[in-house]
């Protein structure tokens, strides 16, 4: 993540001396971030930006290939559903605190050997998971993977970057590196159900492999220029980062099974939510009385990274519509992954014209009307998706999707800009604290809207479930009728007119059960419309508050004038 600040100046200088602190001294921290750019052959250029496409979509392969086939998958370790959904979180949690300390891990041991290393891990992870055979071994290769992937994602940004112009590596690296970082999952979807088909689940394990085996190559075929080392790994440090892991890794544990298991059924759901919450206490705590902490706790409080923050978090919260939205409405109304191939392709289509489209506009100050765009596209995407029926298919769900994808991959890299440009302003100590921001609202935002997201549906079918019940009770003429026509309907089938009318009961239960939950992703679905079109309308009057406060600050200011005042006696 920090790789747009870092990228700029690569060649080590043996003059550069560490401070005790770790640091390196104003002067020479001065003269590596102003080194001159030495222009890359296009051809170079081209091979590490395949690079660093290849590197993301091997990671997020990784993220999504499980996900994408997880029944199938619990009916081949000998799990349900719900245990098999510990192989989700197995994953996550790593994946959602390594990264904090990658950065500082990198520049103290090096960039090469960070790399190699990395990708080596990952690979030897990935050939461990083709000896999975029980849901224990599963959840811990998971882990392992989340653990080893974690690296890939660095890796895919500074590949991007690496021999762009300055003036090209927000505008054009950052908006690419975020696209193809985020098209793993929903390719995953497109590529999981036609090649698992009905044989193993180990083929998927295979892809990434090989995939695996293809990014090593790659890194020691194309190795990124070195960057100046330093000591900058303190002992408290890693204290710090155990607190944070800790606090994350239980958040997204609970946000994550949560709604399955029920939040108030199962006990250690709220021991865990207390211990992350003491956990990311007492590491702010620790974190304000270091000299030289390992997040600036006073930056991050501040109000426009308060700012930047809710923004991100209110767009995670907001896609949850499409991670958590349409894809399991069509699977509670029978479709199997197989039918959903086409839905995702349009989703992985969208994302990338979204992310070359954010290229092609993205400007410092720009900003604010690029969100105002994106929250107006989701917020009709997802009003499109309200008007849903049972009998509503993926073809018809194409275009809604395909805007809210588009948005997502336009709203996502001007935020992150921002934020690395105020990281910068500060210096380049502030980069970690923003990388921080920056993957606590991505993970923990994306697992707390999916969650969220879930919890709402289920209540919300269960009182349309009600209402369906008390406007047509069994004894109404219309479930009767229905009832007799099903059970003649099943005459020439079962010949026992108490098991037929009991089937036909039966069959009106399921139906009315799918009506209520489509239902209730209707509301869902208004509902992310309505936070949309409100965040819409709050960012259009923050632009109106700007625009008049810097007409009444021009309006006051006083005239330019080449001439110096005359001073009277």
């Amino acid at each position: 993540m920090s790789a747009a600040a870092t990228n700029m100046s690569r060649a080590p200088d043996p003059a550069i001396a560490e401070r005790d602190d770790g640091t390196l001294p104003p002067a020479a921290a001065a003269a590596a971030a102003q080194a001159a750019f030495v222009p890359v052959p296009l051809p170079r250029i081209l091979a590490y930006v395949a690079t660093s496409i290849f590197i993301a979509l091997t990671q997020g392969f990784a993220q999504g290939l499980v996900p994408a086939v997880l029944p199938q998958i619990a009916g081949q370790i000998g799990a349900t559903t719900t245990e098999a959904t510990w192989l989700v979180v197995g994953f996550m949690v790593p994946k959602t605190a390594v990264p904090l300390l990658l950065i500082k891990i990198r520049t103290q041991f090096g960039l090469r050997l960070f790399t190699e290393v990395g990708v080596s891990c990952f690979v030897l992870v990935s050939a461990l998971a083709l000896f999975e055979s029980d849901l224990r071994a599963t959840v811990a290769v998971q882990f392992l993977s989340g653990l080893s992937s974690a690296s890939l994602s660095t890796l895919a940004f500074l590949y991007m970057l690496e021999g762009l112009a300055p003036a090209l590596k927000m505008r054009l690296g950052l908006p690419l590196a975020l696209t193809f970082l985020s098209l793993g999952s929903p390719l995953a979807r497109v590529v999981a159900p036609p090649l698992m088909g009905d044989g193993s689940w180990q083929v998927l394990h295979l892809l990434v492999l090989g995939m695996a085996l293809v990014s090593l190559a790659l890194v020691f075929l194309l190795p990124l220029k070195p960057m100046p080392r330093a000591k900058v790994i303190a002992p408290m440090d890693v204290a710090s980062f155990a607190l944070i892991a800790t606090a994350l890794g239980g958040l997204t544990a609970v946000f994550s099974m949560g709604p399955t298991l029920w939040w108030t059924a199962v006990p250690w759901l709220g021991w865990t939510l207390a211990l992350s919450f003491a956990a990311m206490a007492v590491a702010v705590v620790i974190e304000l009385h270091r000299k030289v902490p390992l997040i600036d706790v006073h930056w991050i409080t501040s109000g426009p990274i308060l700012h930047l923050a809710g923004v991100l978090l209110l767009l995670r919260l907001i896609l949850s519509e499409q991670a958590a939205g349409a894809p399991r409405m069509f699977m509670a109304l029978g479709l199997g992954p197989d039918q959903l191939t086409g839905l995702f392709g349009a989703i992985v289509a969208a994302s990338i014209a979204g992310g070359i489209a954010c290229a092609a506009v993205m400007k410092p100050g720009r900003e604010s009307r690029i969100h105002l765009f994106a929250l107006l596209l989701i917020a009709l995407g997802a009003w499109l998706d309200s008007r849903s029926t049972i009998d509503t298919r993926p073809a018809q769900m194409l275009a809604s999707q395909s805007m809210i994808a588009f948005a997502a991959a336009m709203f996502l890299p001007p935020a992150m800009m921002s934020g690395l440009l105020q990281a910068l302003a500060k210096g380049p100590a502030y980069i970690l604290s923003f990388v921080i921001v920056f993957l606590t609202t991505q993970a923990i935002g994306g697992t707390l809207g999916s969650g969220l997201f879930t919890t709402f549906i289920n209540e919300r079918q269960a009182v349309h479930l009600a209402e369906l019940a008390n406007n047509l009770p069994v004894t109404s003429q219309i479930v009767s009728g229905q009832v007799a026509a099903l059970t003649r309907g099943m005459s020439g089938v079962l010949t026992d007119p108490l098991l037929r009318q009991a089937q036909a009961v039966s069959q009106i239960a399921d139906e009315a059960g799918a009506q209520a939950f489509v239902l209730a992703y209707n509301d869902a679905f208004l509902l992310t419309a309505l936070a949309a079109a409100g965040a819409a309308i709050i960012l259009v009057l923050h632009m109106l508050r700007d625009r008049m406060a810097g007409t009444a600050a021009a309006a006051i200011a006083p005239p330019a004038s080449s001439n110096p005042p005359q001073v009277t006696p």
